[in-house]
Order: C-alpha cells, then sequence, then structure tokens
C-alpha cells in the first residue's frame, strides 16, 4: 500500500485505437457534438477520477473512419500500462476500440513523434448500390473511373510541395506544405483503393484530393490541367470533396514504435465481392 504522503506514480500511456466515424463529429473535442476524443477522455476519467487530456496523431473529419489512430495521456495510480487497453475497452461505446497500450517515454508524443500518416480512400464503382459496404466508401457510378489515370496523377505529387490547393478553410496551420512519401492507387473489382502517405495532412486535403482524382479518373479533367491546378495553388477550382466514409486513417508510424506491426500496421481489410 502506498504512504498517502507519497506522490502518485505517472505514466505516459499510448494507445492504438480503431473508430467506426459514422456517428462521431471527427476526433477532436468540440462542443454539442459527439468526438473520439472526448469518448475516450469521458472512459478515462470514470477509471482515474479526474479528467486528462488525450493527445491524438492527427485529426480526423466528421464521418471519418480510423483503423490505426494513435494517441497518448499521462496515467496516475497504479493500473500497468499494458492493460489499460483491456480496462478502457470496457467502458468504450461499441464503435471505439483500443487495440493496444503501452508505456512510452515522457518525451515521446503521438503527434510530434510521428514520421508519417497515411490514409485510405476506398471508392466503389458498381452500377448498383450495396448496402454492407456503403458505410465504408463512396458509391461513384456517375461514370467509369481509369485507375491508371489516377495513379498518373498522383505521380507528381510526390515530394514535398505546397498543396493549398487541396486545404479547406478553418484550419490554423499557418502554411500549406505537405511532403508526400507514397501515393499509389490500385483497383480489386469493383473497388478503387487510393492511399497517401505523408509527413502530415492539411484539413480536408484527401477528400478535396479524392474528389479532383475522380474527375480525372472520369476524363472530366486532363492529367496537365490536374498538375496545373495544385502548383498554381488553384483552390477557387476545387468544389467537392469526396464523402467521408470512403476515408479510413490507416496507420501512424513512428521511428521509435513499442508495438507490434500486427497490432498498428496493416489492420484495415480491403473489401472485396467474390465473383
Amino acid at each position: 500500500m502506498l504512504d498517502s504522503h507519497q506522490p502518485t506514480p505517472t505514466q505516459r500511456v499510448a494507445l492504438v485505437i480503431q473508430y467506426l466515424g459514422t456517428h462521431f463529429h471527427g476526433w477532436q473535442r468540440q462542443k454539442k457534438h459527439r468526438t473520439v476524443q472526448e469518448e475516450i477522455e469521458i472512459a478515462i476519467a470514470k477509471i482515474l477520477g479526474h479528467h486528462v487530456t488525450l493527445h491524438g496523431a492527427g485529426r480526423t473529419d466528421a464521418g471519418v473512419h480510423a483503423a490505426a489512430q494513435v494517441a497518448h495521456f499521462e496515467a496516475t495510480g497504479l493500473i500497468p500500462a499494458h492493460k489499460w487497453a483491456t480496462v478502457l475497452n470496457s467502458y468504450l461505446p461499441p464503435d471505439i476500440l483500443v487495440r493496444a497500450s503501452a508505456s512510452v517515454d515522457n518525451r515521446w508524443h503521438a503527434r510530434f513523434s510521428a514520421a508519417y500518416r497515411r490514409y485510405r480512400y476506398t471508392i466503389y464503382t458498381e452500377d448498383r448500390p450495396n448496402l454492407f459496404v456503403k458505410p465504408f466508401s463512396w458509391h461513384y457510378y456517375y461514370a467509369p473511373l481509369d485507375e491508371s489515370l489516377i495513379q498518373a496523377a498522383l505521380k507528381p505529387l510526390l515530394g514535398k510541395h505546397h498543396l493549398a490547393a487541396f486545404h479547406r478553410a478553418g484550419s490554423k496551420r499557418s502554411h500549406s506544405w505537405v511532403e508526400v512519401q507514397a501515393a499509389e492507387c490500385l483497383r480489386s473489382g469493383p473497388f478503387i483503393h487510393i492511399e497517401i502517405q505523408a509527413d502530415g495532412f492539411l484539413y480536408g486535403m484527401v477528400r478535396l484530393l479524392v474528389g479532383m482524382l475522380a474527375q480525372v479518373g472520369s476524363g472530366q479533367r486532363t492529367l496537365a490541367s490536374f498538375t496545373e491546378l495544385w502548383k498554381e495553388q488553384r483552390r477557387e477550382e476545387v468544389k467537392h470533396a469526396a464523402p467521408p466514409q470512403g476515408l479510413c486513417l490507416l496507420r501512424v508510424g513512428y521511428p521509435d514504435f513499442p508495438f507490434k506491426s500486427e497490432i498498428w500496421y496493416d489492420t484495415l481489410p480491403k473489401l472485396v465481392i467474390s465473383q
């Protein structure tokens, strides 16, 4: 038993979190809206008896999912760090799951220690809708999409660029520079999967980008005009964002991460319809 005069032990605990974004107004805590951050903070407060702040690796918009979001908080008390996942899951709603928890150094930060974030956007191209893929994809049936054109449009984005054309208003970020580390488009039957990896993402960037890529893939916009649009920062021409349900935060990468790869690296199954 601890001496009441001794300071309460404190540890920094990292979490790998999954959530279905359908009924959330995004990650970040907001007044009058249900958010992932707030739900987890409420659960932690019930366990500890006081409020703590949960720091996430990145913010996701309303309706966007996460397969391996990462966050950390300062925990007091005697619960071992690796036990926090199990304890939290008994308090959390069914659309949030903590896959694992671990102790990290006090200098480690879920946001500032991250080397990259990777997103996947899923498009469903069959003519007829499908209820079982609707919550996790954009049903694009307006015109055929050529995934090779989308891939060609993605290639010039690799590297560090000023991507103000794909930056929604309302962000507090002071600049629009992004280092795109990987970008690919693959088709699997009626599904097109677009994956983007970068050191960080602008507010609304992926959905605005996918909305424009659909114009390229359908032949409404040429490859050259698409590249000119973002290089010349013509934000006024980017008018339509892809819907949120097709987007998922796939993973966050760190130089020093306490979790095994099977916990966080590739935990979002790709949608498949057997023929």
